[in-house]
């Protein structure tokens, strides 16, 4: 399954994704988490010290590999120069799964050990010096929409994924990528005014929107969030201190998280796996196309110097029961 978290700044999104993917992990699921906001917070919150979370490879500085590895021997693609953030998988193209071994994961994925388990964790990476008023944060996380776009994932496994702030992300297709989409909100205005946003963009897509309501104090708290979120209003976290002793640096037992954070991540993870149920895999190929479509037109025909539709493979949808060549 996956699984997107999204909010406006400090809203709380890294802190709730990392606690989702230490439930996940702690209960024996394979995980794979992507921190793809440039700030580059989910390593931190994972349990990494500056030194380790500086360290981890960026997906946007290895974008060039990761191109060559999703080509695979699709006959439609000249070369992986001509692929853009939005190439759609075709006949011949390099599928990628949760758990498999393959090069992008070698060259982009470290585990992070949590409590005797592990998670594979991968980033966009950070803005450079290099980057400052000469590229945009989309040139970075077009490296996750890509690999997104070649993944197959089962029931039982997760891609958890910790999105950009705010509402950046309905600036590619990236925001159709998950199975369901848990927002973030604080009980105030402005906590809310991203919700409002993504129920908007979202609408004509199918996206599976869910509103889990952080730093809640009291009923009051939970009344306004109701009113203005209505039935989307999954559940609500309050004060923990397990998570105060986390953001100190001195994270306890996860077994030691307290019991009604735990339902509330029982209740994430549930509404999360009701989804699988209502899987449509071509409706998802479909709006991969929508968009790589868009973009070519838009900037990347241009760009590459090449015909982008002619990428499209029209007979191919993505699905579980796919091989990948070797």
């Amino acid at each position: 399954m996956k699984i997107a978290f999204v909010g406006k700044g400090g809203s709380g999104k890294t802190t709730l994704s990392s606690l989702f993917i230490r439930h996940l992990v702690a209960a024996g699921a394979p995980v794979l988490a992507i921190d793809a906001d440039i700030n580059q917070h989910l390593g931190p919150a994972l349990g990494l010290d500056e030194a380790q979370a500086a360290a981890l490879p960026a997906m946007g500085e290895r974008l060039s590999l990761i191109k060559d590895h999703l080509r695979g021997a699709n006959p439609r693609i000249a070369s992986a120069a001509t692929m853009i953030k939005t190439t759609p998988p075709g006949e011949g193209s390099r599928l990628v799964r949760v758990g498999e071994p393959n090069a992008v994961y070698d060259a982009c994925a470290r585990p992070v050990e949590l409590d005797g388990g592990a998670v594979r964790l991968m980033v966009t990476g950070p803005f450079t010096d290099a980057d400052l008023g000469v590229a945009c944060y989309h040139s970075k996380t077009g490296a996750v929409e890509l690999f997104l776009n070649h993944l197959v994932d089962g029931p039982d496994e997760y891609v958890v994924v910790d999105m950009t702030a705010g509402s950046d992300s309905f600036a590619s297709g990236l925001f159709t990528r998950f199975d369901m989409t848990f927002l973030v909100a604080e009980p105030t205005r402005k906590g809310v005014s991203v919700y409002r946003q993504y129920k908007e963009y979202a609408r004509d897509f199918g996206v599976a929107l869910k509103v889990v309501g952080n730093k809640v104090q009291g009923p009051d708290d939970i009344d306004f969030l109701r009113t203005e979120v209505g039935d989307d209003l999954l559940v609500t976290v309050g004060h923990s201190d397990w998570v105060r002793a986390m953001e100190k640096g001195r994270p306890p037992r996860f077994g030691l998280l307290e019991e009604a954070n735990v339902r509330s991540l029982q209740t994430l993870r549930a509404a999360a796996d009701a989804t699988y149920a209502s899987r449509d895999w071509e409706r998802y190929t479909r709006q991969m196309v929508h968009f790589h479509l868009r973009n070519a037109e838009a900037w990347g025909n241009e760009r590459t110097g090449t015909d982008l539709a002619a990428q499209v493979d029209p007979g191919f949808v993505l699905g579980e029961g796919l091989a990948t060549p070797v």
